[in-house]
């Protein structure tokens, strides 16, 4: 099964939307394989963020995702990081389509509550930063059959 990482940035937080963001995730068919509450540093966002390092919107990023705390998951599921992208919507709230994350509770794009890996390598090096292999469990619960059809 493909796995994934998403954060739930502080803005999700401060506007108790963690419950709520967490259960469309679930409802897709998705499982927690790892979740934990966290406060980012500079170092690690800088690490995370490393691929926009010469952009200039890098700097407000690292500012935003470290001036609050964040719940980081990792996920687990068929098309894993397809089904997260699509559940998020459009990075843009406002390009968002209604029934995403984005769509249902953003308007900002600095704003936006939700990073999911963008692809399946990405996934494995971002799982890396947050988690220790023995902080991921494999899927515990036999959900497949009835979310996947075999």
């Amino acid at each position: 099964m493909e796995k994934t990482l998403v954060l739930l940035k502080p803005d999700t937080l401060q506007r108790s939307l963690v419950g709520p963001i967490i259960s469309r995730l679930e409802q897709r068919g998705l499982t927690i394989i790892g979740l934990k509450l966290l406060q980012m540093d500079n170092a690690l966002a800088s690490k995370h963020y490393s691929a926009h390092e010469d952009k200039p919107f890098f700097r407000p990023l690292v500012e935003f995702i470290t001036s609050g705390p964040i719940v980081a998951i990792a996920l687990q599921g068929k098309d894993c990081v397809a089904v997260v992208r699509n559940t998020m919507g459009s990075t843009n709230p406002v390009e968002a389509n209604l029934g995403t994350i984005r769509g249902d509770f953003g308007i900002d794009i600095g704003r936006n509550l939700i990073h999911g890996s963008d692809s399946v390598e990405s996934a494995q090096t971002e799982l890396g930063i947050f988690f220790d292999k023995s902080e991921l469990l494999e899927e515990y619960k036999d959900i497949s059959s009835w979310v996947i059809e075999s």
